[in-house]
């Protein structure tokens, strides 16, 4: 399609990425078939093809968006199933990135989503801080549960979430065996310590020692979503830095595919910051997901499970693999059963079940009806979006790859399955 940014506007790397991809575009639709939100509202507008007209016309006015752009922006899930669809390789990831950038930069949101939008990137990003607030909200139940809107969607998401230490410890490794940086990482840190303690057991099984990357803190892919640029890469500038004090990693690894999709983006945050692209390149280039990390391996489990495998939109369109989690899943003895639409985003998309309740809602039930249609014992994802946002009421018992790995290698109790 035809552009007509200035060759001013043109100078700005992001924005040079974005109209490069702007052109690609041929109109076909064939990514609305892939698009949660057109196959759910069937709105034109909440198609990438209706958002990339919207996203084009603002980038090149430059100034204030309209309100209809930022509604049919902020309603994209950011799931990317429509990039991996495109038969023109458009990358929508670094349109809606630079949409995002400019909505934040140029739009001034009512007070309760400042408010909300805050709260998600200053306090869910420290895992400190996120505890003690989920905490207060299971406390303080009956008043949670009456708040309004995007307040309220916290609140009952905060009530839903489950954390806790596994008991069983981390097996010894041979002091020459290959290191694998650990990230921390935020949201999962405060809900679910449990899983990268699994994968540690995991991995150490294989012969690879997990040590934690000591200063490094969220990934940021939180902030950069929220269009907030500044602050996802003061996150990245952290992470690296502490990569590159922490010496020789054979790899780094975050036990979250939403996380590890976003650190093997680092480069493109610093497209006009030459020395941090090349030192976010060399991070980028170690990142690892844990299901290449954990090699196939016969396990004799308690008993033999019908598992559905939840593959996250960041494992599918993300980090773009495929059939490694199945492999795993299948040789520790268990059944793998296909979630129909397994392309639909499930709606939790980070902090989307937050800011957009109802459409993450609707596609919660639409993939919890798919899951429940092939009567599994239990739901396995890599990413603690999924499982956070599917568990909870009407939510069928949910573990990561890690753990159940672990527990079908004599990790953990049995009890753990049911959680």
């Amino acid at each position: 399609m035809r552009t007509n940014f200035s060759l001013a506007q043109l100078a700005d790397p992001q924005l040079a990425e974005a109209e490069k991809n702007l052109r690609a575009c041929v109109h076909c639709g064939i990514c609305t078939a892939t698009c949660p939100t057109y196959v759910l509202l069937g709105d034109e507008r909440d198609s990438p093809r209706g958002r990339i007209v919207m996203m084009q016309r603002m980038l090149e006015e430059g100034g204030a968006p309209s309100p209809e752009t930022v509604l049919h922006v902020d309603r994209c899930l950011s799931c990317l199933g429509c990039r991996t669809a495109c038969p023109s390789s458009v990358d929508y990831a670094r349109l809606v990135d630079q949409a995002r950038a400019h909505i934040e930069t140029h739009h001034r949101r009512p007070l309760d989503e400042q408010l909300t939008r805050w709260f998600i990137a200053t306090v869910l990003t420290r895992p400190a801080i996120a505890r003690a607030g989920i905490t207060l909200a299971k406390i303080f139940t009956p008043i949670a549960k009456r708040l309004p809107g995007k307040l309220g969607a916290m609140a009952l998401k905060a009530m839903t979430m489950r954390s806790g230490k596994s008991q069983a410890a981390i097996p010894e490794t041979d002091s020459n065996a290959p290191r694998i940086a650990l990230m921390p990482g935020c949201v999962q840190a405060a809900l679910a310590p449990q899983i990268d303690e699994a994968a540690a057991r995991v991995l150490a099984r294989r012969g690879l020692s997990l040590t934690p990357l000591e200063g490094a803190g969220c990934c940021g892919a939180l902030a950069h979503h929220l269009g907030r640029s500044a602050e996802a890469k003061a996150w990245a500038r952290r992470a690296i830095a502490a990569f590159e004090r922490g010496g020789d990693f054979e790899a780094v690894l975050i036990s979250a595919t939403g996380c590890a999709a976003h650190l093997q983006d680092y480069p493109h945050l610093f497209a006009d910051e030459p020395e941090w692209k090349m030192r976010a390149a060399a991070f980028a280039a170690r990142v690892k997901d844990f299901s290449l990390l954990a090699s196939p391996r016969a396990a004799n489990p308690p008993r033999r499970l019908r598992v559905a495998y939840q593959q996250a939109c960041s494992l599918q369109n993300g980090l773009r693999l495929l059939g490694q989690g199945e492999a795993l899943i299948a040789a520790a003895g268990h059944e793998v059963l296909a979630i129909p639409e397994s392309h639909l985003c499930c709606g939790s998309a980070g902090s989307y079940s937050i800011l957009q309740p109802e459409i993450a809602e609707a596609l919660r039930e639409r993939k919890l009806e798919n899951i429940r249609s092939v009567k599994p014992d239990i739901v396995v994802s890599g990413n603690i979006g999924c499982m956070s946002h599917l568990s909870g009421e009407g939510g069928p018992p949910i573990l990561h790859l890690a753990e159940l790995l672990d527990w079908s290698e004599g990790g953990l109790a049995e009890n753990s399955i049911s959680r």
